[in-house]
């Protein structure tokens, strides 16, 4: 709820093409959890320029995800089971031709567990 609908069309066809089950945390912030992240210190939130927030995208949506993997039943962190399900959205995204980004491929921060919508194509 409260996501583009582009960001959820991917989501639900990586689900089907991961080959690890992966679970969606929320991913729509007001400004205020946005800044108590970052004043916490999260190693992955380093801007309130974030596409998570509604009001900074012109459609009024979330235009990202963050996920969990599951293995075995329990969440795990390790970055070789992120790459994989990258892979479940790219996939998904050049099927439905959807733009995307994910996180886990950026230099700075590595933000493993975020996929979102392109600014240049969803400002």
């Amino acid at each position: 709820i409260g996501c583009h609908e582009d960001i959820i069309k991917v989501t639900r066809l990586a689900l089907e093409y991961s080959p690890y089950d992966f679970g969606i945390t929320p991913s729509v912030r007001t400004r205020d959890e946005q800044e108590k992240l970052l004043a916490k210190g999260d190693a992955t939130t380093t801007t309130m320029n974030s596409r998570h927030i509604p009001s900074n995208n012109e459609c009024g949506k979330s235009c990202a995800v963050d996920f969990v993997v599951y293995v075995d039943g329990a969440v795990t962190w390790n970055n070789r089971y992120y790459r994989k399900v990258i892979q479940a959205f790219f996939r998904a995204a050049i099927e439905l031709g959807i733009q995307i980004e994910a996180g886990g491929l950026w230099e700075k921060p590595v933000d493993g567990p975020h996929i979102q919508l392109p600014w240049k194509e969803y400002p």
